[in-house]
């Protein structure tokens, strides 16, 4: 008889980290269900991760190895997959220079010490160059945010706050244990202020929501600035003490008037704007402001962030119970090798256009890489080494996606699954599932470590994140960059410095407490307490003017706010589905099941225009292209009329064939995918 027993771990499902209880009769997992003693979910599991034994399971997926031959892939074993790749890379870095491999991290076995580790080998192997999905996603906030609060991972304090403001986020889809949070949040009488494009979940349950257009937040904010300058709605004492260039932002925010912000947003600013300004004077400074991935993909990106970082200066919000809290970090030991081997002078591709980008990600540029890549400039790069990313569905212009990496000398993708991109590679070798390995992960507002348990081992021939690096890494004469033998002596050199031990966190699966929330903290750090260049808040930076941007959170008027006769709508896309996350989850059948294609979301104004009805093919088309979706037509109060949206990650009817890849974000280089000017037609048959 099978032994049945439970093994508590995180789901690694998406990146909410909810803790869970797996279920197994003798190996094989039975069930997984939300751990009722972790902090965080506190036994609540959304359908990706209660779900997550059917990836574990899956028939389609990967066990091993596999060679592109003339006749198609084939199995081969993985030491010679392994001595092959290590080969194919070493001709490569001695014909063209070692910056010519990269490594690309994704999402789909997890990013966090899957991050460390890749940026950690492309740099032992003497390449700058490390690329990521963070260069199209969450890169810009945490840029946007670091220029006037220092780059410190500041939260908003839910459980603590007295009005909660969600800008451009829709938590019950993208993150629903916070879902829970506002909904306590609330019971206790805190408000709640939704402002976004779409007529949102969570927006239905706002006291205040104000919709705006693609790319217009930025304006909203600065009018909000503006309103809480002139009614004197401010902390004096915290702008005096510990912020630069207020006389500069007040003198520029005067042009914000009801009637520009308007214009510019489609709402009625006259009344949402003091509408706003009321509920965070009402609140400050324990008013929670978060910033949602509906800022990024607009070339106004970062500087609307900042305009909205501004406003938890203004009102001392900063590191306050309640506000922007500054959680305690845990001591780790850093894996990457910035400081030993920085490689700056290399050139990380890129770094020159976006220097701003490199200086605060060491990121290098998706985008200039297709550029690279086809053209031979600034220099060749001739080999990429993917872990679990699918570029050719999730980034922009797709189309030239797969054509540059098709051209490569050499494409090695390591997955969960035969993807779209991993079907390019020259090899594909399977990756381990976040049940067959193991990882330190922080929970940062609960200031809680956990170590994830190896629920299984991985199948022969598969090898978790640090082994594969580990080996290739000795094969390349890197070696001594990867000296642990295993993950569990990794972990363990990993906490050396913090007063925990690996057998401590194995003996606490649900996390172990390193800290207690302390506020305030910068009281405690002298003359320089935010980690700016000045040391204090920056309404203005005098970093990126010596850069030649302007010093101020300067708005730019989005194209798709000026009208365009042959592009005429304004393309908004990657509004999440609870059931997937990113492009993910598609082939796994109790989650396709809830929602099998993607869809147009379009105003019923428009729909009657166009003359299509629900469920009518369209056809979109940018100045990159088109795609034939079906209509989905939205009432009233969901979307405005003039704009639509598109969900990513799917195959067919993909919407990254349509998004721009050649108009950025000046700063951060974020490319144009949520203010798409397009036009719609309603496609006969």
């Amino acid at each position: 008889m099978s032994e049945e027993r439970i093994v508590k771990t995180l789901c690694r499902m998406c990146d909410d980290r909810c803790g869970i209880d797996v279920h197994l009769s003798g190996f094989r997992i039975t069930k997984i269900e939300g751990n009722p003693s972790h902090v965080w979910n506190r036994g609540r599991l959304c359908i990706k991760g209660s779900h997550g034994e059917e990836m574990f399971n899956s028939p389609q997926r990967l066990k091993k190895p596999l060679k592109r031959t003339e006749k198609g892939f084939v199995e081969i074993p993985l030491e010679q997959a392994l001595d092959e790749i290590a080969e194919k890379l070493k001709a490569i870095q001695e014909k063209y220079g070692p910056r010519a491999v990269g490594v690309w991290k994704g999402e789909g076995v997890g990013f966090a010490q899957q991050e460390e580790l890749a940026r950690r080998w492309i740099h032992a192997i003497g390449s700058p160059n490390y690329f990521s999905n963070d260069s199209a996603c969450f890169a810009s906030r945490w840029i946007g945010n670091g220029l006037v609060l220092g780059p410190q991972g500041f939260q908003a304090d839910v459980d603590n706050a007295d009005c909660l403001i969600y800008w451009g986020q829709n938590p019950p889809n993208s993150h629903p244990n916070v879902t829970q949070q506002i909904n306590r949040a609330r019971a206790r009488g805190a408000r709640l202020v939704v402002i976004d494009v779409r007529f949102t979940q969570i927006a239905r349950q706002a006291d205040l929501f104000v919709q705006v257009r693609p790319g217009t937040d930025g304006a909203l904010a600065l009018g909000v600035i503006r309103e809480l300058i002139a009614n004197d709605w401010l902390d004096h004492k915290f702008i005096e003490t510990y912020t630069v260039g207020f006389e500069a932002l007040e003198e520029y925010v005067r042009q914000f008037t009801y009637e520009y912000v308007s214009r510019e947003t489609g709402c009625d600013a006259a009344r949402a704007v003091p509408a706003i300004a009321r509920e965070i004077r009402n609140s400050m400074p324990k008013t929670g402001i978060v910033v949602g991935n509906g800022f990024e993909h607009h070339e106004n990106g970062v500087n609307s962030i900042r305009a909205v970082a501004c406003i938890d200066g203004l009102i001392g919000s900063v590191d306050q119970k309640g506000g922007k809290y500054l959680p305690v970090g845990l001591n780790l030991r850093e894996l990457t090798l910035y400081e030993e081997r920085p490689l700056r002078h290399l050139e990380p591709l890129g770094a020159d256009r976006f220097p701003v980008q490199y200086d605060f990600r060491h990121e290098c540029h998706t985008m200039t890489l297709m550029n690279t890549i086809l053209s031979g400039e600034p220099y060749p790069i001739r080999a990429i080494v993917m872990t679990a990313a699918n570029p050719a569905v999730t980034n922009p212009n797709t189309p030239k996606v797969k054509k540059a990496l098709s051209s490569l000398d050499l494409l090695v993708v390591r997955d969960l699954f035969l993807t779209e991109t991993a079907q390019l590679a020259d090899y594909v070798l399977p990756a381990a599932t976040y049940l067959e390995r193991s990882e330190l992960v922080t929970h940062a507002l609960f200031h809680t470590v956990t170590l994830t348990s190896r629920v299984l081992p991985p199948p022969e021939g598969v090898q978790d994140e640090y082994q594969f690096f580990h080996d290739l890494a000795h094969r390349l004469g890197a070696g001594e960059y990867f000296p642990w033998g295993n993950e569990d002596e990794l972990n363990r050199w990993l906490l050396a410095d913090t007063g925990l031990t690996l057998e401590q966190l194995q003996k606490t699966p649900s996390g172990c407490q390193y800290a207690k929330p302390k506020y305030q903290k910068y009281l405690e750090q002298g003359e320089r307490p935010f980690r700016t260049p000045s040391g204090k808040v920056e309404f203005t930076s005098e970093y990126l003017k010596e850069y030649g941007y302007s010093e101020l959170p300067v708005y730019v008027s989005p194209r798709t706010n000026t009208p365009d006769p042959e592009y005429p709508y304004a393309l908004v896309t990657g509004a999440r589905k609870l059931m997937y996350c990113h492009a993910r989850g598609h082939n796994l059948p109790a989650l396709s099941q809830a929602l099998t294609a993607p869809e147009i979301e379009l105003h019923e104004t428009d729909a009657r225009v166009l003359g299509v009805r629900e469920g009518d093919p369209v056809r979109v088309t940018s100045r990159m292209g088109s795609i034939v979706i079906p209509a989905h037509v939205t009432t009233a109060d969901e979307i405005m009329p003039g704009v639509v949206q598109i969900t990513h990650g799917w195959r067919d009817a993909n919407v990254n064939d349509i998004t721009l890849d050649d108009a950025f974000d000046p700063i951060c280089g974020f490319p144009v995918m949520k203010s798409v000017p397009v036009r719609l037609e309603k496609e006969s048959g």
